[in-house]
C-alpha cells in the first residue's frame, strides 16, 4: 500500500483526535462561557487564528508547519506505515471516554521509537512534568495571593450581568492562548507530512484542520469538555479570562525555553489543579476532600494515558516486527 495512503489517514485521524481532545482543553473554558453565542461565530474565531498561525509559521520556517518542533523527530525509515495510524484511532477512543490523555505522547512517541530517537520521550516527558509542576504551583500563587479577592467576586456575582468590557479581554486572552497551544501542538498533526510541507500539503491540511474544529465547535466541546465544566465557575467569563490568559504565559515560556514538544494536557491539568486548591482554601461552599478527588481523578486519567502511549510506542514496532518480519 503506497506510503501516502497512510501520511493522509494518519493526518486526518490526528487532526480530529488533537482537535477534539487538546484543543478542548485549550478552548474549554472560551466555549463554556460563550455557550450562550452560535457556535459558527466561535468557530471562524478559532479558525482565523488557526490560519494566521499555521501560514505565518510554515512562511517564515521555509515550509515547517510545526514551528520546528520536529526537528528531533526524523520520518521513519520507509516513511509512514500502518503502526503509526493505530496511536490516533486509540486517542479516538480515550477521547470518547472522556480522558484527558496527551496527544504529544500519544502520537510522537512512536515517532521517536521508529525514528530512531527513543529518548526524545524521556526529553517529552521531563518537561511536560516540569510543566505541570511549574503550573500548578503558578495558579496557586496567583489565586492565593494576586487572584483571591477577584475570584470572590467572581464567585459571589456569578449570577449578575457581567460588564461587556469582560467579553473583549476573554476574547483577547483566548486569542492568545490559542496560539500558543497550536505552535506547540501542531508537531502532533503535521509529524505525518515532510518537514517542509509542501504547498499542496498544507492546503490540504487547511482545509481538514478547519472543518474538524467546525464540527467539535457545533458539539461544543463533547465528553472532555466535562473536565473544564466540572471546576469551580469556569463558566463565567471573568474566571475564563484569567484562567486563558495564565495557560497562554505558561505555554509562551515554555515555548521560548526548548523546541522539544511537551504535553500540553499537563500544563492545562496543572493550572485547574492548582486552581480549584487554591479556591478549596477561601470559598466557603467548596469542598477541599472533593477538589483532592477531582484533581486525582484528573491526573489519573493522564498517567494512564501515559501508560498507553508508551504500551503502543513500544510493543507496536514488535508486533509489526511479529507479524511481518
Amino acid at each position: 500500500m503506497p506510503v501516502e495512503i497512510f501520511m493522509v489517514a494518519g493526518f486526518l485521524l490526528a487532526a480530529y483526535s488533537v482537535v477534539a481532545n487538546d484543543s478542548i482543553q485549550t478552548l474549554g473554558t472560551f466555549l463554556s462561557s460563550n455557550s450562550h453565542r452560535p457556535w459558527w461565530v466561535l468557530w471562524m474565531f478559532g479558525s482565523s487564528i488557526l490560519l494566521v498561525v499555521l501560514l505565518y509559521g510554515w512562511f517564515v520556517n521555509d515550509g515547517d508547519a510545526s514551528y520546528g518542533r520536529l526537528n528531533a523527530f526524523p520520518l521513519p525509515p520507509g516513511g509512514v506505515s500502518w503502526i503509526h495510524v493505530i496511536p490516533p484511532l486509540a486517542l479516538l477512543v480515550l477521547t470518547r471516554l472522556g480522558v484527558p490523555v496527551s496527544t504529544t505522547f500519544l502520537v510522537l512517541t512512536l515517532f521517536a521509537v521508529t525514528g530512531g530517537a527513543p529518548g526524545n520521550l524521556g526529553s517529552m516527558l521531563i518537561k511536560s512534568a516540569l510543566g505541570y509542576v511549574v503550573a500548578f504551583a503558578t495558579a496557586i500563587i496567583l489565586f492565593l495571593l494576586v487572584f483571591k479577592r477577584l475570584s470572590e467576586y467572581f464567585h459571589r456575582t456569578r449570577e449578575a450581568r457581567i460588564p461587556s468590557y469582560w467579553v473583549v479581554l476573554q476574547w483577547a486572552s483566548t486569542g492568545f492562548l490559542w496560539s500558543q497551544w497550536l505552535i506547540q501542538d501542531l508537531a502532533n498533526i503535521f509529524v505525518y507530512l515532510p518537514r517542509e510541507v509542501p504547498g499542496s500539503w498544507l492546503l490540504f491540511g487547511i482545509l481538514a484542520l478547519v472543518a474538524m474544529q467546525g464540527y467539535i465547535f457545533y458539539q461544543f466541546g463533547g465528553e472532555i469538555q466535562k473536565i473544564v465544566t466540572s471546576k469551580t465557575d469556569t463558566t463565567d467569563i471573568r474566571a475564563a479570562t484569567i484562567i486563558d490568559f495564565i495557560y497562554g504565559m505558561v505555554l509562551l515560556v515554555f515555548k521560548e525555553a526548548s523546541d522539544m514538544p511537551m504535553s500540553t494536557t499537563w500544563v492545562f491539568l496543572g493550572i485547574l489543579a492548582g486552581r480549584e486548591f487554591a479556591l478549596s482554601t477561601f470559598l466557603a461552599d467548596t469542598d477541599a476532600r472533593a477538589t483532592t478527588r477531582k484533581v486525582l481523578s484528573d491526573a489519573g486519567k493522564a498517567l494512564a494515558g501515559l501508560v498507553v502511549s508508551v504500551a503502543l510506542a513500544f510493543g507496536m514496532p514488535w508486533l509489526a516486527q511479529t507479524l511481518f518480519g
